[in-house]
């Protein structure tokens, strides 16, 4: 069996926010661009998790949705024409002749004059509403991809954290009724948005938790038990499970980087301890370290910018800003 083998300049891991700027930035430097991601459409967990929620940190933008954002990186990377490999994994790296050699699921092997590892938090999945083990119907969801499909509905949603809240908001004005349940009193979500919730027409209850489920095709109720009381039974045809998720970095967990827990250790120059590999964004570690949008755009740009000095030693670290031709 013959193995394929294609070249890149720069193979980009993650398809998030810091994944597509980088797409970006190294098409403006010249470079040819592959980025890679496990999941089937860019955008990261931006786009899987919070496609309809305003961002209100990215610079120039007042508000954002999470999908106009994503798009608007996609169209940026565009005139470069970065090869999107979406719906696969970088599972091994290796070297061949000082250049990184990426397996990927499915055998084929990218040779690489550098890579740069955008992961943000490494693939996720949604934490399980345990009362949703012994129900076998539909209307148990963990993302909202399509808010309008929800119109009309009674949802509930489950969590008290950034998540659970943007959904209330995003819902209220679309579904018949929305309740929120948390089992502590105290909510992890940013202030500002419990306080937005809380005026709207939204039942949120606390120090309870879902029991029960009721319906046989789809969920038609739910029983809530708040703590030191009685249970009762909510009319719901959608469940939200915010839970959050738990993060996995997979097969780059044993490549060999230097990692802090969960995250890669990174220098200055967005170098990781291997030879010709960077990392920008949510996954990366080092002293002083903010994950946010903002944030991985510019370590994109600083990983860009040191994998091309990297790939061609005669190159200059920085190429002038994008505007200067014009």
């Amino acid at each position: 069996m013959t193995v394929r083998m294609r070249e890149v300049d720069v193979a980009v891991i993650g398809a998030g926010p810091a994944g597509l700027f980088a797409a970006y930035y190294a098409g403006f430097r010249g470079l040819s661009v592959a980025v890679i991601d496990a999941l089937p459409e860019p955008g990261g967990q931006v786009a899987a998790m919070y496609p309809e929620k305003l961002i209100l940190d990215v610079a120039g933008f007042p508000a954002v949705k999470g999908r106009d954002l994503v798009a608007n990186l996609v169209a940026q990377a565009a005139p470069f024409a970065p090869t999107y490999l979406l719906g696969t994994r970088a599972e091994k790296l290796s070297y061949t002749d000082g250049r990184p050699v990426l397996g990927l699921a499915g055998g084929e092997q990218l040779s690489c004059g550098a890579v740069i590892v955008t992961g943000g938090l490494g693939s996720f999945t949604p934490r399980p509403l345990p009362a949703a083990d012994s129900f076998v119907g539909a209307g148990i969801v963990y993302f909202v991809p399509q808010p309008t499909e929800l119109a009309g509905r009674d949802v509930l949603i489950v969590g008290g954290g950034d998540s659970a809240f943007d959904w209330a908001l995003t819902l209220q004005p679309l579904a018949r009724s929305v309740a929120l349940v948390h089992r502590r009193e105290r909510f992890r979500a940013h202030a500002s948005t419990v306080a937005r919730v809380l005026a709207l027409p939204v039942r949120v209850v606390v120090n309870a938790e879902v029991t029960r489920l009721y319906g046989e095709d789809r969920v038609t109720g739910a029983e809530l038990v708040v703590r030191g009381g009685a249970a009762e039974t909510l009319p719901v045809d959608t469940v939200v499970a915010a839970l959050g998720f738990t993060a996995d970095l997979g097969p780059l967990a044993e490549w060999g980087l230097r990692l802090d827990r969960r995250h890669i250790v990174v220098d200055s120059a967005m170098a990781t301890n291997l030879p010709r590999v960077f990392a920008a964004g949510d996954i990366t570690e080092y002293p002083g370290k903010v994950r946010l949008i903002a944030t991985g755009f510019g370590e994109a740009a600083t990983a860009v910018n040191n994998a091309a000095v990297a790939i061609d030693p005669t190159a200059h670290l920085f190429p002038g800003h994008s505007s200067d031709g014009s």
